[in-house]
């Protein structure tokens, strides 16, 4: 959805989670215990830590580590299993939180930014904050759709997924999952794909 608002819009298109996701993959990669938190700051900010770069075109996002791309595998059962772990270790949210403000910053015209914790940590300042929200069987068919894994156990396995990650990310002591100051919710349950953008650009053309 912010994809196709910044598109919309003309602007640049950030995906966080795609970020912190793409530490997790490298974190795997490395061998590292992901519940180790000690270790996961250890590679982050030791020599040779991963480069994180993401391209913000919207029409054409891309997530690389050290220039190998990793979109694809960033969505798989064993990212999405560790993410919330690696996620919530302070040292990797202080990198990454930095970067994202720097693509903000650096944005001519202006940026969307999708994560969890962008209007309450990492840009409380931006002119228009959407809280999204859906029930969360809802948003497990959307999510099984995009993996064309619509089977009734996988949605199930992955409401289940999307439950235990939301109560881990709402309950972690670093910038847990909150609505920010000021954010506008907009409940996309009964809401299709583009009406939902539809509102979100009409926010935004009153934010200008």
């Amino acid at each position: 959805m912010s994809k196709a608002v910044a598109s919309r819009l003309g602007l640049s298109y950030l995906d966080t989670g795609a970020m912190y996701r793409a530490v997790t993959w490298a974190v795997l990669n490395a061998g590292v215990d992901p519940e180790d938190s000690a270790a996961v700051a250890a590679l982050i900010e030791g020599e040779g830590a991963p480069v994180i770069k993401s391209g913000t075109d919207p029409t054409n996002p891309t997530i690389c580590v050290d220039g190998t791309d990793v979109a694809e595998p960033i969505r798989g059962r064993a990212v999405t299993e560790a993410v919330s772990a690696v996620s919530a270790v302070p040292a990797v949210r202080r990198q990454l939180v930095e970067l994202q403000r720097a693509h903000a910053r650096d944005s001519n015209p202006g940026i969307v930014v999708e994560g969890r914790d962008i209007g309450s940590v990492v840009l409380p300042e931006a002119p228009l904050k959407i809280y999204l929200t859906a029930d969360p069987g809802v948003r497990a068919q959307r999510r099984a759709a995009e993996t064309d894994a619509t089977d009734s156990t996988s949605i199930s396995a992955t409401e289940e997924a999307l439950r235990n990650r939301d109560a881990k990310d709402s309950t972690r002591s670093v910038s847990p999952l909150t609505r920010a100051d000021g954010a506008v919710e907009i409940d996309t349950t009964d809401l299709t794909f583009n009406q939902v953008v539809d509102a979100v650009v009409t926010l935004a053309g009153g934010a200008e």
